[in-house]
């Protein structure tokens, strides 16, 4: 089988591709290569706008997987524009584009966020839609543009990912868990902005999982799937993120509260994705803490700007 990889040189699809590659797919990425290559040599990958790609262009492909658009508030907020346009736009013409092409699939990386604020509830995949942000309209609107084209000719799957931590040999480390880490080391401290607040966390071992059994699916499925490893508290996943870092270095780390306040609050279900796909996560933050402490050398200047996508961004913006 012969899948794109939409946007497939970032955080994600640098750790997705060879999980691929390991389970014998074919794989190609276009990419505009905003956070450079770290994809394995063998993997062909073109610099290119998605919005130039045409129907001849994606003939070839059984499958397309969409990574691609700004992955975060601050990126969204810098740019609403360029958020807008990415996220709600770009998804909604390739997979225009990829249904006259013959595609089989279109796999969209929605996400969580476009649950906004919630009670103290676990929502699953028909509950209110409620977020105010920038991005997580935009997701949404990328969401419900690429589900309205599926047919029985044309299988759509949008995976309503939860925050993706985790080693990548693109890393990052403006994410909840890796950021924790990344203070745990280097200043033996944690803070926590807000304790109580909701996050449902994804591995992105786990993602890689959810996309592996999106792509194995029946064409027959399509719909809107939520995808996390589990639930947590931010206070919860602060003091995980102590606990095993003292573990690990036998080094005391304190821990910090405080009390700002946040709009984003959500937890999932995921049941609909055990029961459809056949997706069981595997890994907890403990085992995502494990996963940076194994991989710390590779990323052991927590300073480098391109760790951080707004940096990146801002740098990009700049030129």
């Amino acid at each position: 089988m012969r899948v794109l990889i939409a946007g497939g040189a970032g955080y994600v699809g640098s750790y997705l591709i060879p999980v691929l590659l390991e389970h014998g797919y074919e794989v190609e990425v276009v990419d505009l290569m905003w956070f450079g290559n770290y994809l394995p040599e063998s993997v062909k990958v073109a610099k290119r706008d998605l919005f130039k790609c045409e129907k001849k262009d994606l003939e070839i492909y059984d499958q397309i997987i969409f990574l691609a658009g700004l992955s975060n508030d601050p990126m969204a907020e810098f740019d609403p524009s360029k958020n807008f346009v990415y996220n709600a736009a770009l998804p909604s013409y390739l997979a225009f584009v990829a249904k006259n092409a013959g595609v089989k699939r279109f796999i969209y990386a929605s996400s969580c966020s476009v649950y906004g604020y919630t009670v103290n509830e676990l929502y699953d995949e028909t509950c209110p839609v409620t977020s105010n942000s920038p991005y997580g309209i935009s997701k949404l609107q990328g969401e419900r543009g690429v589900i309205q084209q599926c047919d029985d000719n044309f299988s759509v799957i949008a995976l309503r990912k939860g925050t993706i931590c985790g080693y990548s040999p693109r890393m990052r480390l403006d994410l909840i868990v890796n950021t924790m880490f990344k203070f745990a080391m280097s200043d033996k401290r944690v803070t926590v902005n807000n304790a109580s607040i909701w996050r449902p966390i994804l591995d992105i071992r786990d993602a890689a999982t959810a996309y592996l059994r999106a792509i194995q699916a029946d064409y027959s499925l399509s719909g809107v799937y939520n995808i996390a490893s589990d639930n947590y508290t931010v206070g919860q996943v602060g003091d995980m993120v102590k606990y095993e870092v003292e573990k690990l270095t036998g080094q005391k780390v304190g821990i910090t509260i405080k009390q700002i306040e946040d709009y984003r609050n959500y937890k999932v279900t995921i049941d609909k994705a055990r029961t459809n796909l056949g997706f069981q996560p595997r890994y907890t933050v403990t085992d995502i803490i494990e996963n940076l402490y194994e991989h710390r050398a590779s990323f052991e200047d927590y300073n480098k700007d391109r760790y951080y996508n707004i940096k990146v961004f801002e740098k990009l913006d700049a030129h």
